[in-house]
Parts: C-alpha cells; structure tokens; sequence
C-alpha cells in the first residue's frame, strides 16, 4: 500500500470515526480520509490540492440541511461531482470493562441523543451534549470511565477501541445523510449513460414575480425541482440568492430550455455541477 503522502485523499469535516469519514470510506476505499477541523478547512484542502475530493454533508432525513454548507457552495470554486446517502446507524459504547449495567450518562452531539432518546430513556442514562459523535467515542475512550457511554458509529468504537454496549440504538430506521462530493474540476457524467442530477446557484432580480416567472421554464419543460432553497445575501436584507437541485442534465433538450428560460429573470446563474444519481435515489423514486 502506498503511504499517506502518495496516496490521494478525500477532506471530511469532523475527527477520525465521524459519520463523514463512514462516508469517505464506503464511497471512496481507494482514497486516504483527511479530517479537517470545519467545513470551510475541508473546502480549502480541496482547493489547495492537500485533497482531491471532498465529502460534505448538505441534508439528513431527520435534522434537515446542514446550514453552513448553503454559504460556503457559492463562495467556492470547487464543483459538485458526485452525490452520496450515508445511513446513519448508532451504536452505544463503552470503554474496556463497561456494561449496560455499569453505565449512568451517555454523550453524543446533540443530533445523537435527540435520534437515541429509546435507549436513553430504557436504561435511564443521563445524556451530556457533546462537540460531535466521534468526539465523544474519543473523550470516553480517554476517560476510560466505566459509568460512561457514547453514542456514535461503530467505526468510532473501532478507531478509540471502545465496545459495542448496543447496536442500531437509533430510534427510527431509515436515518440518513446526503452527502455532496466536491472536486477542483469539472466533471460531467454523459446524460445517455444514466439519470443525473444539477445543482445551480442563481439571483433574480428584485422586482415583483421574478422567482415565479424564473421557475415557470422549469414547469412548462417538464423538470423537476428536488430542492429550492433561499438565503439572503445583502445587509439590506432585499437580494436572495437560491440553490436550487433538478433531475436531469443541461446537454438534455428540456433542461436547456429551461436553462434558457431562468436566464432571462436572473442577474446570475452559475451550475455548480452535474453528477450521476445516487442508487439510493432512484431506488427511492
């Protein structure tokens, strides 16, 4: 195998055994993941060629969007090239020599104890809030405390050697985050060789009816808009910005004619990038 400086890498935000990383391993095997301390240091290894791809979570099932991520897309120079669905499966762990009937508090990210409140409630733990998931795997690790538990991913329980206590603690099954994957290049899949997905950034113009005259290409070209979303980018509060996700690709017929279409109402457009659907959402369709 060859070593960390010659193999490439893939930037996730979040310490060793984090959900993120979960992803970079199952989408990527190939590539060596690099934890970086924020998003904004997982965007800029990327940039800066420390990393080659990017894994970035943009929504999950439960928690909804991942709020940062929507300011740092526009700001960036990077493209979206590939999407990922990661499950999200909980584990509760304990240090060598804990059990279920020696543990009294259990902590994870917030997100973590609001998805395992069951277990938590079962076992009459007391949950404490932590900084991440595998942050708290770790911090129980180095405590090595047997009345302490985490909630986090069994990679997590691999890396800080931690035991598993109870798998698949999470309260509903089905949870899962969508993760985009960033890239310094441009790469377009060939719209013939399967379903895809675009992603655009675009502002219209301040005047009454622009958004609904923007979108109508879009409806009366039959594409479909996944996701819309808004966010003001002036201190007057006035000009919003939207990042918005359609099924389809620009070399297709109908989607450049909607492209055409929003143009007219727009003072920019930019496409962030055009990538294969994921077999999560076609088998989900």
């Amino acid at each position: 195998m060859p070593d960390q400086q010659t193999r490439e890498r893939i930037a996730f935000q979040g310490v060793p055994g984090a959900y993120s990383q979960l992803a970079c391993v199952q989408a990527y095997p190939a590539l060596e993941p690099l934890p970086c301390e924020s998003f904004e240091a997982a965007f800029k290894a990327v940039e800066s060629g420390d990393a080659s791809l990017g894994m970035i979570p943009i929504e999950n099932s439960l928690g909804g969007r991942v709020a940062d991520i929507h300011h740092l897309l526009p700001e960036s120079s990077l493209y979206i090239v590939a999407e990922h669905f990661q499950p999200v499966n909980h584990y509760l762990l304990g240090a060598p020599g804990a059990s279920l009937d020696t543990i009294r508090t259990v902590t994870s990210h917030p997100q973590g104890l609001a998805q395992c409140r069951g277990i938590i409630r079962e076992l009459k733990l007391q949950p404490v809030v932590g900084s991440d998931t595998a942050g708290s795997a770790r911090e129980v690790a180095e405590r090595g405390d047997p009345t302490v538990a985490a909630i986090a991913s069994q990679l997590a329980g691999e890396i800080y050697g931690l035991q598993v206590l109870r798998a698949r603690v999470e309260d509903r099954i089905g949870n899962t985050t969508r993760f985009v994957v960033m890239s310094r290049r441009r790469e377009e899949p060939d719209w013939r060789d399967g379903p895809c997905m675009t992603s655009i950034i675009f502002q219209v113009r301040s005047v009454p009816g622009a958004l609904y005259k923007a979108l109508g290409g879009f409806a009366t070209n039959g594409v479909n808009i996944t996701k819309l979303e808004s966010y003001i980018t002036d201190a007057s509060f006035r000009v919003a910005q939207f990042y918005a996700e359609l099924e389809g690709h620009p070399a297709e017929r109908h989607v450049a004619q909607a492209f055409e279409e929003l143009q007219f109402f727009c003072t920019t457009l930019r496409v962030l990038g055009t990538f294969p659907q994921h077999a999560f959402r076609q088998r989900h369709h």
